[in-house]
């Protein structure tokens, strides 16, 4: 099936469509170099469809959560429908160093079957390749937001943030979602939010109606930018938290 997540090819990458291994370090002109390439592509200019990469933790703990994400996303599609379009990219890792990525989906019936035949499985945490896939994709084809679902970290934070920066640079907002009360993936959540001018938020585990509001807000930001977003707040709670915490 077209859109199908494929293998990954090299420690820090995220396999995709378009294949490749992901840059691992950056120096000043790397950096002024792929913020000025994002910026010409102008993501956020008036009419350009809203890219949202959609991050999700797929290791054993979460599988009520996976198949609950399931249910919800068509939900996303939905939101930015009213607005505008939204294109849809998902990336997850699970087992023991696998981390897939989509190609870009528009079609939430489409991202719903691939979503579908994904099980969890255990293993640590690979947040870092999903922020390099995001800043790769923010380079080659811009990319709005980010919503990441997880319960953990078991990375090294400092690096984390400095990935996170980069996305703060390219002006990428990640939204990350935090089910449970785990104090260290709270302290890496909400940096990486900081960083990235994005927003950290907790719901409760299985709670399902708290993610969809979150979930919705996300896909008005993608969809619309803020001014979306400060509409949805205005009678929707997950948009006035979302709101609340961006720069």
């Amino acid at each position: 099936m077209p859109g199908e997540p494929v293998k990954p090819r090299g420690r820090d990458a995220v396999s995709s469509q378009t294949g490749g291994t992901l840059p691992q370090a950056s120096t000043a002109e790397d950096i002024a170099a792929f913020v000025a390439k994002a910026r010409a592509l102008s993501p956020h200019a008036p009419g350009a469809k809203g890219r949202l990469i959609f991050a999700l933790d797929a290791t054993m703990s979460r599988q009520p959560t996976w198949d609950m994400a399931c249910a919800l996303q068509a939900d996303m599609f939905r939101e930015a429908a009213a607005i505008g379009s939204l294109d849809i990219r998902l990336v997850y890792y699970r087992g023991l160093n696998e981390c897939r990525a989509t190609g870009w989906i528009s079609d939430s019936a489409k991202l719903a079957t691939l979503m579908s035949k994904i099980d969890c499985r255990g293993g640590d945490t690979q947040i870092g390749k999903v922020l390099s896939d995001v800043r790769r994709e923010a380079v080659a084809s811009g990319v709005r937001a980010v919503v990441f679902v997880g319960d953990a970290m078991e990375e090294k934070v400092d690096e984390l943030c400095a990935k996170a920066g980069e996305l703060g640079m390219l002006k990428v907002p990640v939204f990350v979602f935090q089910e449970g009360a785990d104090a260290v993936a709270e302290q890496a959540f909400r940096e990486i939010a900081r960083l990235t001018g994005g927003a950290w938020c907790r719901f409760d585990p299985g709670a399902a109606a708290q993610l969809r509001e979150l979930l919705r807000a996300a896909a008005a930001y993608a969809a619309g930018g803020r001014e979306a977003l400060l509409k949805l707040a205005k009678s929707a709670s997950g948009a006035a938290k979302l709101i609340g915490q961006m720069k």
